[in-house]
């Protein structure tokens, strides 16, 4: 039992440092903090652009987001809805969009079956236009300059892919919600960062940009993964290809949390499988880097780790009260709360930082719920990675799909001085 608790101590230990140190990653020098932003340099050449919109049952919400993405300031670039072919309320709100933007906005129907999203985006993948394929959620709110500035890192950095800023941003929704948005925003802001340097990156689920020519060339896709964004950005790691990562807090993708505990342990359930399926599939093995591979490993197998720890955590505070363990193994099991501690330090100032960025005001009770939401929230997660092993071993590779309502376009959480 003793080295049970030293082994929890040390894995907890070893879990929070790492993800403290990688939260840290764009503040570390003023360089690398200005280096995740756009530099707003044209490009010498302009690409074309396919924006790929998967919808499913999202009347609610893809009328706005249609609205959005027609009127983004480019010259040449094409928006294609995909809808379901048993979906006809979301493929009305399409098509009348269509209607609305002739030239601009084109539905695509896609027939297979079971439905999900990478399914969807490969259908319409055949009939992309562009040179550059954007991927873009149902709910998104998307600046209108995004266009031109991820052209113009295109341009700067010879990349195959771009991923760009996305964001939560009703932080005032729930007590969850606050959390949630701040998990993005140290993700985007700085983690990701840290993947494009190591040449190993998860690529987020939509505001990403690849060549059109080289999705194809890979074959699009996995239709079966429920991480079709990780599994593409690790494929695409394997076989060399260059990403560039950008975050600007006037430019980033808008989007809200889950609305219920409910529907975020099922979001959090299937990118965790969809993590498990691709550390299974093992394209990671490809990496050139042993150093990339160890990354790759870690990042992919974090539902196991997560899964663990849930279940150790309370086994070991109940050894830890009830059993007699020398003195120095009492105080070991003390270690992971270095850590976690500056981590929640870091994620006070950084939600102070997130606030001023966006033009929010960050309350008393918000830090207040900060603070005491870290235990039921990691409680969440670990239960979340239970769950999703749980459906691994059974196979069970259902897509459970996330309800939006459009939380994030509310007047209180659009950013001061905004001209949209």
């Amino acid at each position: 039992m003793i080295g049970l608790l030293v082994l929890v101590s040390v894995l907890l230990t070893g879990v929070a440092g790492s993800t403290l140190w990688w939260m840290l990653h764009a503040w570390r020098t003023p360089q690398a903090l200005a280096a995740t932003g756009f530099t707003r340099r044209a490009a010498s050449r302009p690409l074309s652009f396919s924006l790929l919109v998967p919808a499913r049952h999202e009347q609610a919400v893809l009328g706005t987001t249609l609205d959005t993405l027609a009127a983004i300031d480019h010259p040449d670039f094409e928006v294609l809805a995909i809808i379901g072919h048993d979906d006809p309320e979301t493929e009305a709100v399409a098509r009348a969009a269509a209607e609305r933007h002739p030239g601009v906005i084109r539905v695509v129907i896609d027939h297979s079956l079971p439905k999900n999203k990478p399914k969807a985006l490969n259908t319409a993948l055949a009939e992309c236009r562009g040179e550059v394929t954007g991927v873009f959620d149902a709910e998104d709110d998307v600046h209108p300059d995004l266009l031109r500035l991820v052209e113009g890192r295109f341009d700067e950095t010879g990349a195959d892919v771009v991923q760009a800023g996305v964001q939560l941003m009703n932080i005032h929704s729930t007590w969850w919600s606050l959390r949630n948005c701040l998990e993005y925003y140290f993700w985007f802001r700085s983690r990701l960062h840290y993947h494009a340097d190591a040449r190993f990156i998860p690529l987020g689920g939509n505001t990403v940009f690849t060549r059109t020519a080289l999705l194809r060339e890979h074959g699009g896709w996995d239709p079966e993964c429920l991480a079709e964004d990780c599994e593409i950005g690790v494929r695409l790691s394997s076989a060399g290809a260059v990403v560039a990562v950008a975050y600007d807090p006037e430019v980033v993708t808008r989007e809200e949390t889950p609305d219920t505990v409910r529907s975020l342990v099922k979001q959090r359930t299937r990118w965790d499988q969809g993590f498990l399926q691709v550390l299974r599939k093992g394209e990671w093995r490809r990496l050139p880097g042993r150093g990339q591979r160890a990354l790759a490993r870690y990042t992919l197998a974090m539902p196991f780790l997560q899964a663990f720890t849930g279940v150790m955590i309370p086994i070991a505070v109940v050894v830890m009260l009830t059993a007699k363990v020398p003195t120095p193994v009492t105080l070991l099991t003390f270690l992971p709360l270095a850590p976690t501690v500056i981590t929640l330090v870091v994620e006070v100032a950084g939600l102070g930082e997130f606030a001023r960025s966006f033009g929010l005001r960050a309350r008393p009770r918000d830090y207040l719920r900060l603070v005491l939401g870290t235990f039921p929230y990691q409680v969440l997660l670990a239960f979340a990675a239970l769950r999703s092993i749980w459906r691994e071993a059974r196979g069970d590779g259902s897509w459970e799909k996330t309800a939006h309502s459009n939380l994030h376009r509310a007047p209180a959480v659009e950013p001061a001085g905004s001209t949209r």
